[in-house]
């Protein structure tokens, strides 16, 4: 679940993104406050519109937002007044964090796509399609896992690329937004004392 605020360019409107729309038709709901928008072939949710939302709840920041959980507490609240069945969950793990490949296979469908296994956290590993030309097991960088919100504005879904389940994106410099980033292919590189599984913090994870 991703929240996105942007009261300069969209006005005090909070949106909630659930759900990759995929490009299907859409339709919406509009109750008061709120509005749903759901895939209009399958009635199935995919985002929410919070008109006036700084009146119900309190936003930090612009672009991609967390909502301490009483704060999604009091839209559920909301969405249940307007007569809406569905509720929101709050999920506050970070989303970009320091991965490590800790396998490596030739995508069979492409002869630059690699299927990367990558720890993410203790216990944890998720697979990731990518085609980066630095890309090699043992390699520490940052994932982008799914609930994120590029820099660019773009999301993070689980999905598929030629066929194979890809869960999050290995991330360049320049795709984080950072200062003197290289302007070519390659993920970041991070040194072999980073941590799987911390959250991605630019005055730690990079010196460019």
């Amino acid at each position: 679940m991703i929240f996105t605020y942007n009261k300069a360019h969209v006005g005090d409107v909070l949106m909630v993104i659930v759900a990759d729309d995929k490009g299907e038709k859409l339709g919406v709901d509009r109750r008061g406050q709120v509005a749903r928008v759901f895939i209009e072939k399958t009635g199935k949710t995919v985002g929410w519109n919070i008109f006036e939302a700084s009146e119900l709840v309190t936003i930090e920041g612009s672009g991609q937002v967390f909502l301490t959980d009483p704060a999604v507490d009091q839209l559920n609240k909301v969405l249940a007044e307007q007569g809406f069945e569905e509720s929101l969950v709050n999920d506050l793990d970070p989303k970009f964090v320091v991965g490590q490949i800790v396998e490596m296979t030739p995508h069979p469908d492409s002869d630059h796509l690699n299927i990367c296994q990558v720890a993410v956290g203790p216990d944890r590993e998720v697979q990731i399609v990518a085609g980066a030309p630095n890309a090699q097991v043992g390699l520490k960088t940052i994932v982008a896992l799914p609930g994120a919100m590029m820099p660019n504005g773009s999301l993070i879904f689980p999905g598929k690329l030629r066929g194979e389940a890809s869960y999050g994106m290995m991330c360049s410099p320049r795709e984080l937004h950072l200062p003197n980033a290289p302007q070519k292919r390659g993920i970041i590189a991070l040194p072999e004392e980073a941590v799987i599984g911390q959250a991605f913090a630019p005055a730690l994870h990079w010196q460019g």
